[in-house]
């Protein structure tokens, strides 16, 4: 298994920024597509973002395009997801996932391993 780390989350009013992170042990992460899901209070976990294995190919949930942005650091084994203009509604756990197929993926099933998880709340 390939243990992933999230880190980042916090308490932040609405309009402000954060950025995730998701630390991976194991020599294949920079060979993994890597996901971030989140799941609001009484919500099912859904799709946020995921990047392909060199970080060419992005691919976001519809309403998040133009606010998050996923990024990559293979020399790090880290995923990154930035935050802005947060909303309260962005208030959730965020959670890292890494894929062992190739090819963005935005169904749980698609992934293989998880995070525990990062609690963001975004306060009006």
């Amino acid at each position: 298994q390939v243990p992933l780390v999230e880190s980042g989350g916090g308490l932040v009013q609405a309009g402000g920024s954060l950025r995730l992170s998701c630390l991976a042990s194991g020599r294949t992460f920079s060979s993994s597509v890597m996901g971030w899901f989140r799941q609001a209070p009484g919500k099912e976990r859904e799709f946020v973002a995921a990047i392909s294995w060199l970080g060419f190919s992005t691919q976001y949930a519809g309403s998040l395009k133009g606010r998050f942005t996923i990024s990559r650091d293979n020399a790090k084994n880290t995923v990154y997801l930035q935050m802005n203009s947060l909303k309260p509604e962005d208030t959730a756990v965020y959670y890292c996932a890494r894929r062992l197929n190739s090819g963005l993926a935005n169904r749980e099933d698609d992934y293989d391993y998880w995070g525990q998880g990062t609690q963001v709340t975004v306060s009006s």
